[in-house]
This record gives structure tokens, sequence and C-alpha cells, in this order.
């Protein structure tokens, strides 16, 4: 099941930031199989790093939190808010076909 967690740095968090982020990558490296896509969110000129957007594979909520309890960033201190939330994969198609069968269920019930 895909979870998206949205982190938001602390305002003073620009220099932590740099100082975990070797860490924080060798935390990523080493859990691939579960960090469907993610990176670092930034301001809209892309000069600052606002916070982390991370996709993660995990059975459950508990699983999520585990992974984020370990998470360099998170253990530093360097996020002033964590939102976790389940997603229903639709784009890309998992599984092929479903967005057709989506808009054929909506126009049922129509």
């Amino acid at each position: 099941m895909p979870y998206v967690v949205y982190c938001i740095d602390r305002p003073d968090a620009g220099d932590l930031r740099r100082r975990t982020r070797a860490v924080h990558l060798e935390y990523m490296i080493a859990h691939q199989s579960q960090v469907l896509f993610g990176g670092p969110l930034q301001s809209e000129d892309g000069s600052r790093v606002l916070g982390s957007l991370m996709v993660l594979a995990f059975d459950d909520r508990q699983a999520v939190e585990a992974f984020l309890a370990d998470e360099p960033y998170a253990q530093a201190g360097l996020f002033s808010s964590v939102g976790v939330h389940r997603l229903r994969q639709m784009v890309p198609e998992h599984p092929p076909g479903l967005l057709l069968s989506e808009l054929a269920r909506e126009r049922a019930l129509a």
C-alpha cells in the first residue's frame, strides 16, 4: 500500500539539512525497495528547500511510522510537521485498465 509522506522543514533548518544530508541519502539508498519516489520540496525559484515528499510502499501505517522514526532528517528534528496519508495509486495505472474500469463504474452510477 503506498503512503504519501509530506514533511515541512523548520524555518531554521537550512544548515541542519545540509549537515544531515549524507546520512539521509544512505538511509534512502538502504530502503530503495520501499521508496517509490521522493525528493525535496523547493521554493518556486528553486533556491530553497522547504521540506521533503516521499511515497513509500509499506503494508500498514505502523511500518511507515517505524521507517520515519529511524529516518535521519526526522531524527535530527528537521521537520516542523509531518503528514502521512494512504494513497490509492491510479496514475500510472496500477493495475493496467484501472482508469477505464473506474470510468465505467462512475458512468454506471450516474
